[in-house]
């Protein structure tokens, strides 16, 4: 692949992943909870990867031909950040600390991460809208091995960004526990409109 078409795709990525959203929302949260931040990102790194990896092998293309498929992709991602929404506002972080909670909620925070990408359908039609105009049919590379390779890229785009999104929510508000519940409410607040504008969209389909 040229390094102009990853530098060009590079570009794009990071501006996405730049741009507020439930990701963002769930690595904040972990960053107020403990050392979590590291299992909370992992998590949805590995749900970027799961939509990489089915757009590559055509998975993609086929469920957005399924209208009914993709909606009910949508409701239940919908539903799933709705709860989670909901679940902030009532119930905002506080600052934490020590190892025993941080253990006990690894494995917690890395499958929530991993549901909140990996049941987004926006993702994986962002990756079947977004990479093809950066795959070369005469390329050396297979068109799944491109794919593959874009999406390892943005993957490494978003690790960066997520883990300092989420250690410097821990740093700056570990010692303001005020200030955190109020973070942990705006976060709840974006899952729960996000969540509402997915449902809404399912509507007028």
């Amino acid at each position: 692949m040229q390094p102009t078409t990853v530098a060009a795709f590079w570009a794009v990525s990071i501006l996405l992943v730049l741009t507020p959203g439930a990701d963002w929302a769930h690595v904040i949260a972990a960053g107020l909870r403990g050392r979590v931040v590291v299992p909370a990102v992992a998590g949805l790194l590995s749900g970027h990867l799961l939509m990489i990896a089915l757009v590559a092998a055509g998975v993609g293309a086929l469920l957005a031909r399924f209208p009914v498929a993709l909606q009910a992709l949508t409701v239940a991602g919908a539903l799933y950040l709705l709860w989670l929404g909901v679940a902030l506002l009532r119930n905002p972080p506080a600052p934490a600390t020590g190892d025993a909670h941080a253990a006990s909620g690894w494995r917690h925070w890395a499958v929530r991460g991993a549901c909140v990408s990996g049941l987004n359908p926006k993702v994986m039609l962002l990756f079947l809208a977004l990479l093809p105009q950066f795959i070369s049919v005469g390329a050396g590379w297979a068109m799944p091995a491109q794919i593959l390779a874009l999406g390892l890229v943005h993957i490494a785009s978003c690790a960066v960004v997520y883990l300092a999104i989420g250690f410097g929510a821990g740093a700056l508000l570990r010692t303001r526990p005020r200030a955190a519940r109020v973070v942990g409410r705006i976060s709840g607040a974006a899952m729960v409109i996000i969540a509402v504008l997915l449902l809404c969209r399912t509507t007028t389909i």
